[in-house]
């Protein structure tokens, strides 16, 4: 029969898939957290029973929070990713040369040391000088904060735990306060499917505090239904204008110049969540 493990994304719906090996489990002080070795994705990172990251479709998720914002940004020298303990939007960040300084703010230092062990391809530029690792609550790290980042990307899990209030309106309008005058919030926001009022409402809270706000999607197989979305909200800059000069070639598996535009372009049923 094997070992098979299942993510109960409703109640009457979820994803299976066949385990090699367990590596690792542990109830940290904020979640539980399972390393597993899977045979279709390899190795799998899940928080509380959700996944969060695979080797396998990794690059999908990371590419599209990070590249989408920093073309988006004309100089995006200073980046915050709140979340993101696997490291892999810190990657896709650090490969464009105006990043200054990436700083990762992670509230589980668990995250943090089994991504680096058990998923180095994805967590290991933590390690590079142009990189801050603070294990804290990146809520209050926010909070702190006043016109430090030109990009801000929110890489949460769901919310539930301590990611709870990484969706609330009083969040948007902290990560406002801490972005500069041109600067560019780009949050998760789950999938359109199962979870089309919290889309909804995220995007109400956003567009009430940016000028520009915008929905964009990608195709993540790991992730429940597959479809995910991601809000972004901007001062100034608007990521369907963005001039063709300011593209440079960076390498990728998913993100494209032309993708980047047209990402935006939503289905219906999506498009309504935002009208």
């Amino acid at each position: 029969m094997g070992l098979w493990f299942t993510e109960k994304q409703t109640d009457n719906f979820g994803i299976t898939a066949k385990i090699k090996r367990t590596h690792h489990t542990e109830k940290t002080d904020f979640q539980q957290l399972d390393m597993l070795e899977t045979e279709e994705w390899g190795n799998m990172l899940t928080l509380d029973g959700m996944v969060m990251t695979t080797q396998k479709d990794e690059f999908v998720y990371h590419e599209m929070m990070a590249h989408v914002p920093l073309f988006t940004h004309p100089n995006p020298e200073h980046v915050l990713v709140v979340g993101g303990g696997d490291g892999g939007v810190i990657r896709e960040v650090l490969k464009h040369p105006e990043v200054k300084q990436a700083t990762l703010v992670e509230i589980d230092g668990k995250v943090i040391e089994y991504s680096k062990k058990f998923l180095p391809e994805i967590a290991g530029d933590l390690e590079d000088a142009r990189v801050e690792v603070k294990v804290d609550d990146g809520f209050m790290h926010i909070a702190q904060s006043e016109a430090a980042y030109d990009v801000i990307m929110v890489d949460s899990t769901e919310p539930v735990g301590p990611a709870v209030n990484l969706f609330t309106k009083g969040f948007y309008a902290g990560i406002s306060n801490a972005l500069k005058e041109d600067g560019i919030l780009v949050a998760q926001t789950d999938n359109p499917w199962f979870k089309a009022d919290l889309i909804q409402q995220v995007y109400q809270d956003v567009k009430e505090i940016f000028p520009i706000t915008r929905l964009y999607t990608a195709n993540i197989p790991t992730y429940p239904s597959g479809l995910w979305t991601f809000t972004m909200g901007s001062k100034t800059q608007d990521p369907l204008e963005v001039p063709e000069s300011r593209f440079h070639e960076i390498e990728t598996k998913y993100y494209t110049k032309e993708l980047h535009k047209a990402s935006f372009v939503l289905p219906k049923f999506v498009k309504d969540l935002t009208e």
